[in-house]
């Protein structure tokens, strides 16, 4: 790839990056960390602003074989990619994605697929039953989607290329899977929009780490203190640009992540998912 094509970025400090991102990672040793893969891993953001640059096939190409390389259970391989090209299917896919109007300028939009129709498929050509058709089924090739979508984050992001998730294809799943020609047994689990980044990525505050990763045992030690200390110190360094349904909702003088989160989801949101899950053949017992 031209060298031209990818946006000159001014390399961010790993160590900053990580106190930027975690409260508690301040101390954290990294005398020993000289991997170039890990530290886009922890310097990584969001991209919802790209350059009109287009992503070359060639580097399509060997993104979607490190996502396929990635762990799979059981060698089952139940994951499936459809990158969008189509300008009118990018266009209804953009439609389909309420609220979310920078998708239809990214260069590149993807769906990751779980997959378990072809399984299902092998024991129809080999004449043996399907012993297990029921919730892990699904989940197996939920999970199996998510890691290869993990990987192609990653792969792509080390090669200088910015991306965002977009869950927002579940809130119309029916006509995604329409849109893409989706058979029983497969569904969608996220899109993803890809490019080049007009700008270096923010670096998003996360929750402390000792809350989130454990040792030996699920723990909630001062749990509540803990995230309204994480609301306070993330409201002064990333604040939100609006506060949700300001309708329902007073205004808050710090309004915090815990805030937003409580807000999202005090209104429902795919509560239709369960009824195209099974549509599509599975059975969720």
């Amino acid at each position: 790839m031209p060298q031209d094509n990818r946006l000159k970025l001014a390399p961010i400090s790993v160590q900053r990056a990580l106190g930027t991102r975690f409260d508690d990672a301040s101390g954290m040793r990294l005398a020993d960390c000289d991997s170039a893969l890990l530290g886009s891993m922890l310097t990584r953001g969001a991209c919802r602003d790209f350059a009109e640059t287009p992503v070359p096939q060639d580097i399509l190409d060997l993104l979607c074989a490190a996502a396929m390389s990635a762990p799979t259970k059981s060698d089952l391989q139940q994951r499936d990619l459809i990158a969008l090209k189509n300008s009118e299917k990018r266009k209804t896919l953009a439609q389909l994605v309420t609220g979310q109007a920078w998708v239809a300028e990214a260069p590149l939009i993807l769906i990751f697929c779980g997959n378990n129709r072809r399984q299902r498929l092998l024991h129809d050509w080999q004449d043996v039953p399907f012993a297990n058709d029921h919730l892990d089924a699904f989940f197996n090739a939920t999970v199996d989607a998510a890691i290869a979508l993990g990987a192609f984050v990653t792969a792509a992001e080390a090669m200088g290329l910015g991306c965002c998730p977009v869950s927002a294809v579940r809130n119309s799943a029916r006509a995604v899977s329409d849109l893409i020609g989706l058979p029983d047994h497969v569904f969608p689990i996220a899109g993803l929009a890809l490019g080049y980044p007009k700008q270096p990525p923010t670096i998003s505050k996360r929750l402390p780490l000792g809350v989130t990763c454990h040792v030996d045992t699920y723990q909630e030690t001062d749990l509540r203190g803990t995230v309204a200390e994480y609301d306070r110190a993330r409201a002064a360094a990333q604040p939100y640009a609006t506060q949700r349904s300001p309708d329902r909702f007073p205004t808050q003088d710090v309004y915090g992540w815990s805030d937003d989160k409580t807000r999202q989801y005090s209104t429902p949101e795919r509560a239709d998912f369960g009824a195209y899950v099974r549509a599509q053949g599975f059975k969720l017992d």
